[in-house]
């Protein structure tokens, strides 16, 4: 296989050489710039085998290089083995952007090429200011791709479905109504919906596109007059032609988004999320037309649950919870009894339980299912080739999530399969330190996620220990697990934490080669109390999960941190245990008893 990937870079370089390009890049994404994109979209994956989530390849006549973060450093080590193409990680002190690389290697007024429908209107324009240097042109009408690729499959077809008002909480004209509203307070008249997390969210429509996220290929465009939803027209079923009629919307064909825009009247004001709207798009658009740009407030509004999503959380977590102990007691009388378990039997029979939940449509992300080694690298991906046997010793990592129509989960636990060594314990609790800290904290509104970084880290730094991924991400109703614009990292984002925003809280920490430890639980932003000094906001807990206390060094855990790990398995206890048989229930109940010094 690792020729095939050398024959289809060599293939690339004739279509380079015969349109006079110099050096080409790869993003992997699709024209709504999606984390996830489909089978026909990822072009990276199949032009290098790398299956990681983010990364962009560079070929150059004579180099081929592939950057990507911390995240995926050790699996595309593995995966890029044998094709010839040069790892370089990202934000690395030594390692050259890839502006840098370009600049370094191209010479004057050289020729870069790439598909400017998978790059975004913020990457278009921060590449051409830096390639400017040496005054390296780019050219961002090239898909050189789909010559070379001739089996390349075609965009999704399946149906799409309503996200009732059952679970959604709000209904399509409302959405427009408060759309329309933000659109004014930013002197726009118009915008444009390409991420399609936004396009679902906003008509309430659901689709099986692409894996884990439960979205539809299309885009959408809305004014004052007209709300249209660009897609195959195949895919949306009568009932609900008839109910997007009923609240105004039209549906257009997926392709006629670009001659839509370009016969857009001059008076039009148009508003672009640059981030997540690709240069195409903003080039259909007439020159006379005013571009205006920004955060999408579509993007804003998503991110802040209405009550009705909020219960749909609540609920969503319960079922996972049963999943989840369900497939802990299967996965102890499994190694108690001897019988093989491998990291990928582990991960299906987890989706096997989860599937059994009402209103499972599918999981998140592909489960992490990482043993001892392999939970240090971040974002594994278990393979038929990579599957290992989990033996009665060291750590298993297992970090999962599932779609279910009332929300979306995302849980990470790390259990001791054997007797853990002290370094482990230690480790382990650091962790937890950092989790639970970050769980209790309070902090006045307008705080950003970058002033509460330090609480997950504090405890690992201590101990000179540090996780190079970010803490914390937002995360979608029934949509994308990994959700903007809030997040908790290091790298400041000016976007403040608001009631109603999810929140992932996973800090960690990696012993390359050995294993890897991650704790994650979902938070919700709610209103706290109003002082003298303002109002203040904390966070609910979200997951149902027991927490493995025989990786814990009770005397690490201040007081108040036991007071909380207790409160905590009470909770989980007290929420699932209706929902279980006797035997779970006793399981259970065990694995959520006080703990004390």
């Amino acid at each position: 296989m690792k020729a095939t990937y050398r024959k289809r870079i060599g293939q690339l370089r004739e279509q380079m050489c015969l349109y006079h390009t110099d050096a080409y890049l790869i993003s992997g994404s699709d024209p709504h710039l999606s984390e996830y994109p489909a089978e026909c979209w990822k072009t990276r994956q199949w032009l290098s085998g790398f299956t990681g989530s983010a990364g962009t390849l560079v070929i150059t006549t004579g180099k081929a290089g592939l950057w990507t973060d911390s995240r995926y450093f050790l699996q595309a080590e593995e995966q890029l083995s044998g094709t010839g193409i040069e790892l370089f990680k990202a934000g690395l002190p030594d390692t050259p952007s890839i502006t840098d690389f370009l600049l370094d290697e191209l010479d004057e007024k050289s020729t870069v090429g790439l598909d400017g429908q998978v790059y975004s209107v913020t990457e278009i324009e921060n590449l051409q200011q830096k390639l400017y240097i040496k005054q390296l042109q780019l050219i961002t009408s090239h898909d050189l791709i789909n010559t070379i690729w001739t089996d390349r499959p075609q965009i999704p077809s399946t149906p799409i479905f309503e996200l009732s008002l059952q679970y959604s909480g709000k209904n399509i004209t409302d959405k427009l109504k408060v759309i329309r509203e933000e659109l004014c307070e930013q002197n726009a008249n118009s915008i444009i919906l390409s991420a399609l997390d936004e396009v679902a969210w906003t008509f309430n429509i659901r689709g099986k596109d692409v894996d884990f996220n439960p979205v539809a290929i299309s885009y959408a465009f809305i004014s004052p007059e007209e709300a249209i939803l660009f897609i195959d027209p195949r895919k949306v079923p009568d009932p609900l032609v008839i109910l997007l009629a009923q609240h105004r919307v039209s549906i257009r064909k997926y392709e006629e988004i670009f001659t839509y825009l370009t016969n857009l009247p001059a008076t039009s004001k148009i508003f672009i999320d640059p981030a997540t709207t690709n240069i195409a798009l903003q080039q259909a658009i007439p020159e006379a037309c005013e571009i205006k740009t920004g955060i999408s407030p579509v993007k804003q509004l998503k991110s802040i649950k209405n009550p009705t999503e909020i219960q749909g959380f609540r609920n969503a977590v319960i079922k996972d919870g049963i999943a989840l102990t369900r497939f802990y007691i299967w996965l102890e009388k499994k190694m108690a009894a001897g019988e093989q378990v491998t990291e990928l039997s582990a991960a299906n029979k987890l989706s096997a339980f989860r599937a059994e939940q009402e209103g499972y449509l599918m999981d998140s992300f592909q489960t992490i299912s990482g043993y001892a080694a392999h939970g240090a690298i971040v974002h594994y991906s278990v393979t038929s080739e990579s599957d290992t046997v989990l033996e009665p010793e060291s750590l298993y990592l297992i970090d999962s999530g599932a779609q279910y129509l009332d929300g979306t989960t995302d849980i990470t636990r790390t259990i001791a399969l054997g007797e853990p060594t002290g370094q482990m314990k230690k480790d382990f609790t650091r962790v937890l330190k950092g989790m639970i800290s970050l769980s209790k904290c309070r902090f006045p509104t307008g705080t950003r996620g970058s002033q509460l970084d330090i609480l997950a880290r504090k405890a690992l730094w201590d101990a000179g220990i540090q996780y190079l991924h970010g803490t914390g991400h937002g995360i979608g109703h029934c949509l994308n697990v990994h959700e903007g614009p809030q997040s908790i990292r290091m790298e400041e984002n000016p976007v403040s934490l608001k009631p109603g925003m999810v929140i992932s809280n996973e800090p960690a920490m990696y012993r390359t080669g050995e294993y890897g430890i991650r704790t994650e639980n979902m938070i919700l932003v709610r209103e706290d109390s109003k002082t003298e000094f303002g109002e203040f906001l904390d966070f609910e807990t979200l997951t149902l999960c027991y927490i493995d206390k025989s990786l814990i060094i009770l005397p690490m855990l201040s007081a108040r941190e036991q007071t909380w790990l207790n409160k905590y398995h009470q909770k989980v206890y007290d929420l699932l245990s209706p929902h279980l048989n006797k035997e779970e229930q006793e399981w259970l109940k065990e694995k959520t008893d006080p703990i004390e010094n």
